[in-house]
């Protein structure tokens, strides 16, 4: 059986942890929906920011084995998003110009499309790095 590369770090991972009552790391790994509960219920209330503590790792290998790894590094990516994507600087990283413009003149297309690509970034990375 061959290793799958590490598309996303545990480092990370467990950063995002600290602000975990806002979803950021299972955002980060791939896990939309929980993302936005937590986000919604302070990480189920504190509880489930907890449990996330030991579910990390298990989180970043279910995301290595669901993301490509490729010249485009998901890390990266992510850390551009979250501090400047309302700029379009992460759609600059994956080349996606005209909407790395549209971003920067309308912060982000006034919020919706940031918040979108909290949603889409690991698939956004994941079909760029199938492409290259």
């Amino acid at each position: 059986m061959e290793a799958r590369p590490d598309t996303h770090r545990k480092s990370i991972g467990y950063i995002l942890w600290l602000f975990g009552f806002t979803g950021a790391h299972r955002f980060y790994y791939g896990r939309p929906v929980s993302g936005t509960v937590y986000f919604f219920t302070l990480g189920l209330l504190g509880v489930g920011w907890l449990v996330d503590l030991f579910l990390i790792p298990s989180l970043d290998r279910q995301a290595d084995l669901r993301y490509r790894a490729g010249p485009i590094d998901y890390t990266l990516a992510w850390i551009l998003l979250t501090f400047l994507g309302l700029f379009g600087v992460h759609r600059l990283y994956l080349g996606k110009w005209v909407s790395a413009l549209l971003y920067f003149f309308t912060g982000g297309l006034f919020l919706l499309g940031y918040l979108w690509d909290f949603w889409t970034l690991n698939e956004q990375v994941n079909e760029r790095n199938a492409s290259l």
